[in-house]
């Protein structure tokens, strides 16, 4: 990696979401800070729920965004690789932001060589068999059988049906599990690290979905990183070819 230049990780920016107040301002914010970063970006990794909601029928996406999509393109088109995971809100991307923006799309986490460090990226969801009822649902949601009969729905149903569900799951989520670090023995990303270790050398787990800020020690050099959100935090991380420092923006414009 050349001097000067940084690797940058961000997750659960859930642009669109009904409870943000001002989602323009929201969007302005996140694609505020992708403008800010392009100058030193080596790379750029966004860990799932960037969108709320996401579902792209043959001819039709969800409207907005216009300045994110533009901004993911500006920083593709200057050569800058934009890694792009699919979260538990929007796992129902396809191939508009590839083909469109081009992002590369991962719909599972991966283990990636970085610098001499071992990284296992990924947003989170449905890791384990921590959450049962969850991962019966992902695997529902991923069918596509399941996608194909969603995409016969009009999309004034379909998406408003959707965003309903999206508001409720996240309702949920923050009542069972708040945006709180629970401690070691009931974070269940940090128990799954741990098993992923008895069999693979990794230096940093980084994930998002949790809306937590932290690092987590683990065995040996091994850390985890949660990277936070931005509905509250504001918050990324940054990899400069040694070491990962967590980071919380700050739009002065």
């Amino acid at each position: 990696m050349k001097e000067g230049r940084k690797i940058y990780f961000a997750s659960d920016v859930h642009l669109g979401a009904p409870s943000v107040k001002d989602p323009q301002a929201h969007e302005k914010r996140f694609v505020a800070w992708l403008d800010e970063i392009k100058e030193s970006a080596e790379e750029i990794y966004l860990l799932g729920d960037i969108f709320d909601f996401w579902f792209e029928y043959q001819k039709v996406v969800p409207r907005g965004f216009v300045r994110f999509l533009g901004k993911l393109a500006e920083l593709t088109d200057r050569g800058i690789p934009v890694h792009f995971f699919t979260g538990n809100h929007d796992i129902w991307i396809f191939d508009y932001l590839p083909r469109e923006c081009g992002v590369t799309i991962y719909r599972e986490p991966v283990i990636q060589e970085i610098e001499g460090k071992t990284f296992y990226l990924g947003h989170g969801d449905g890791l384990g068999d921590y959450d049962p009822q969850y991962n019966f649902l992902k695997a529902a949601f991923t069918n596509p059988f399941a996608q194909w009969l969603f995409a016969r729905l009009h999309p004034n149903f379909g998406i408003g049906m959707a965003t309903f569900w999206s508001r409720k799951s996240r309702e949920k989520n923050l009542k069972s599990h708040g945006s709180v670090y629970l401690g070691d023995d009931k974070e269940w990303l940090v128990q799954y690290a741990k098993t992923v270790l008895e069999q693979n050398d990794i230096d940093y787990f980084v994930f998002g979905h949790r809306h937590v800020v932290r690092e987590v020690p683990l065995t040996g050099v091994s850390k985890l990183i949660y990277l936070g959100d931005w509905v509250n935090s504001f918050s990324y991380a940054e990899f400069d070819g040694t070491s990962m420092q967590l980071k919380f923006f700050e739009n002065n414009s």
